[in-house]
C-alpha cells in the first residue's frame, strides 16, 4: 500500500490551558479515528535551519514545517480524505500531502 507524508505547516500554539486541552482532544480524536492508517503519528517540530550551497540559513525556508505524520492509504484520494479532517486547519494551518515513492 502506498505511504503518504502529511507535512503540517502554520497553525498557532494554543494560548490557554483550556485551548491546549481542546486542541489535544481534537488531535487525539482524529488520530484514533484513523489509527489503522497511521504508520507514524509523527510530532511537531522545532525551528529549522536551511542548508544551501552558500551556507546555512536560520529561517527554516519559504514554508516552514510545523510537524509531520506518515500514513498508509490506497491512493492519493484516500490520503486527501484523511487529511481533510485534520485539526491543523482549525488553527489556520495547512496539511501538505505527499506520496512517498518506494525505492
Amino acid at each position: 500500500m502506498p505511504k503518504f507524508v502529511f507535512a503540517y505547516h502554520g497553525g498557532k500554539q494554543p494560548e490557554t490551558e483550556e485551548a491546549m486541552q481542546k486542541a489535544m482532544a481534537a488531535w487525539g480524536a482524529w488520530m484514533t479515528k484513523h489509527e489503522k492508517d497511521f504508520i507514524d503519528p509523527g510530532n511537531p517540530v522545532g525551528k529549522s535551519k536551511t542548508v544551501t550551497a552558500d551556507g546555512v540559513l536560520d529561517h527554516g525556508g519559504s514554508n516552514p514545517l510545523s510537524g509531520y505524520s506518515l500514513i498508509d492509504a490506497p491512493d492519493m484520494d484516500a490520503a486527501l480524505e484523511i487529511a481533510k479532517g485534520c485539526p491543523m486547519m482549525d488553527d489556520g494551518g495547512t496539511v501538505e500531502v505527499i506520496q512517498a515513492i518506494d525505492m
